[in-house]
């Protein structure tokens, strides 16, 4: 089915970030321009960010998609991001005369350079690659790729030079983003080639400052040998963070407890990790009655609140993720992905996490992409952007 364009409730009319945030790159739009059941489907991204729809309106699609964009600006092989790249494809995409189909997604960042675009054409089959990249910005073409002869592995590529050569042509792999390897050929003597790294760099940052999180209960409670106190995107290893981060800012761990005890049943006045004779250890909430719960007694929901509240106060240097670490950290905005965020809380929960959020969004410390069932309490958040699908 395909799915009608996208309604946007925006915490900022224009779909852009504050004044405030542009020095740091981000993403304000997704585009899905056939990906799947979506067709011309345009979703503004706030700070906060709540994709909702009816079940298959393609809320977990446009997370997908997000989460595409984000590893091949990372670097990702295409076949590494898309397994099942026909799965991609949209509902009744008849081939051409090669028999070719494919899909098309893209993405607008916001940031020192002004507004840059992405525009990716992916082929599906007969052969997954790349056949097509457009990076532009202030009415320029900056970067486009075209496939040229299908019996070649690379695409021609073209980016803006300007002076007396305003281009400049050379082979690029198709397996690979573009924009991504720009940094790596462009040398950045002209104007024209400075222009286009700027730009670059500005989609590679937005892109990579991605945390993908989906909670599992069922791993988060058992104990777990310390490591590299780096969260994973399950959050199984969470009492192994905790280890390492209580110690390390007590002003946000004071936070972190504040919402665990507006969130979970039961006074909680800490959450601390203990050591186990094995070597292991295990998270457990401090009542301040003398009594521990481990995290293994808390219900479903209790414990994926405690999870995201968690990823919500910390940073990139605490979550597992791949960050431009040539950029200074205060220059990158991390983006929190999380699909289906309300599965397992109730209203309670589920306002407090986005007023958490909105808070730690506005301080500059993270954005939020988040798809939900019931967008009923975003809509009264102030500060969230509010995307409706399928309607």
């Amino acid at each position: 089915m395909t799915a009608p364009p996208a309604s946007t409730t925006p915490a900022h009319p224009e779909g852009s970030p504050g004044p405030g945030r542009l020095l740091r790159p981000c993403l304000t739009e997704l585009r899905l321009d056939a990906f799947a059941g979506h067709r011309r489907v345009r979703l503004a991204l706030g700070a906060v960010t709540v994709v909702a729809g009816a079940s298959g309106s393609g809320k977990t699609t446009a997370v997908r998609a997000y989460e595409a964009l984000a590893r091949l600006g990372g670097g990702a092989r295409v076949a590494d991001v898309f397994p099942d790249p026909l799965s991609c494809v949209p509902e009744r995409a008849r081939p051409d005369a090669q028999r070719r189909r494919g899909f098309r997604i893209g993405c607008t960042a916001h940031g020192p350079a002004g507004q840059v675009r992405l525009d990716v054409a992916v082929q599906a089959e007969p052969e997954l690659r790349i056949v097509g990249e457009r990076l532009s910005g202030d009415g320029l073409v900056l970067l486009e790729t075209a496939l040229r002869d299908p019996g070649r592995r690379t695409v021609q590529a073209a980016w803006h030079t300007g002076g007396a050569a305003p281009v400049t042509r050379a082979p690029l792999p198709d397996d690979r983003l573009g924009t991504a390897l720009l940094p790596l050929r462009v040398a950045g003597r002209t104007d024209g080639q400075r222009k286009v790294l700027a730009a670059a760099e500005q989609m590679v940052v937005a892109l990579r400052s991605v945390f993908v999180c989906d909670p599992q209960p069922e791993w988060m409670g058992a104990p777990v040998p310390t490591g590299s106190g780096r969260l994973l995107g399950g959050c199984d290893n969470l009492a192994d963070v905790l280890w390492r981060t209580r110690e390390e800012c007590a002003r946000r761990h004071a936070q972190l407890v504040a919402a665990l005890d507006a969130g979970c049943a039961g006074q909680v006045v800490d959450l601390r990790a203990e050591p186990l004779p094995d070597g292991t250890v295990r998270a457990v909430l401090d009542r301040g009655d003398g009594t521990g719960t481990e995290l293994a007694r808390l219900g479903y929901g209790e414990l994926r609140y405690v999870a995201l509240a968690l990823v919500l106060l910390t940073g990139p240097g605490v979550l597992d993720l791949d960050t431009a670490g040539e950029v200074p950290s205060a220059m990158q905005a991390l983006t929190l992905l999380c699909d289906n965020l309300d599965r397992g809380l109730d209203v309670h929960q589920r306002a407090g996490l986005l007023r958490l959020a909105v808070r730690m969004a506005d301080r500059g410390h993270i954005r939020c992409v988040a798809a939900v069932s019931d967008p009923s309490y975003a809509v009264r958040t102030d500060g969230v952007t509010v995307v409706h699908l399928g309607g």
